[in-house]
């Protein structure tokens, strides 16, 4: 399974994410976001799975991302 790590623009938007992510059954972890995927103080969602089933998700419920990246083990 792939890890990833979904940047937003606030912890408010985040936590909003994994709200949605848990009403679905997945399970997610908010950090802040690692300075290299994106500038400024936002929040991201560690996800593990499929990448275009959690932006359906998301798409769906109008939630958006500002940056995706594949974590490597």
């Amino acid at each position: 399974m792939k890890k990833y790590t979904i940047a937003f623009s606030s912890v408010t938007v985040a936590m909003k994410a994994q709200s949605v992510f848990r009403s679905e059954g997945i399970g997610t972890e908010v950090i802040r976001t690692p300075k290299n995927l994106a500038s400024g103080c936002g929040y991201s969602l560690i996800y593990y799975g499929d990448i275009e089933t959690a932006m359906g998700i998301l798409e769906k419920r109008g939630i958006k991302c500002k940056a995706i990246m594949e974590n490597l083990r």
